[in-house]
């Protein structure tokens, strides 16, 4: 009962980060991100040159993992904009991984 419970206060998002997001260390940032914010899921580069952020957790958690995202204050990493696509949570991540 209770993971019943807990399911329906998570949510998923599929965000896509555009500007100068690849070869600048932002899926490690993004990474690191998630940690502070106990999401779940995955980031990876994408062929065009976004970068694609699959993320679970309470919504609360997750628009705290965007804002963060945005690497506002990184010198380097110049997010131009996050699109964000919410979904039903399916619960299959466990931890947040950089994928290649």
């Amino acid at each position: 009962m209770k993971v019943c419970i807990l399911r329906l206060c998570m949510e998923r998002i599929t965000a896509v980060a555009r500007g100068r997001v690849q070869g600048v260390g932002y899926r490690h940032f993004v990474q690191e991100c998630a940690q502070v914010t106990g999401v779940h899921g995955y980031v990876r580069n994408l062929v065009d040159g976004t970068v694609e952020m699959v993320a679970e957790s309470s919504p609360a958690a997750l628009a705290d993992f965007i804002r963060l995202a945005r690497a506002r204050s990184d010198p380097v990493i110049e997010v131009e904009e996050i699109s964000v696509r919410n979904h039903p949570a399916t619960g299959e991540f466990h931890g947040f991984r950089v994928e290649w």
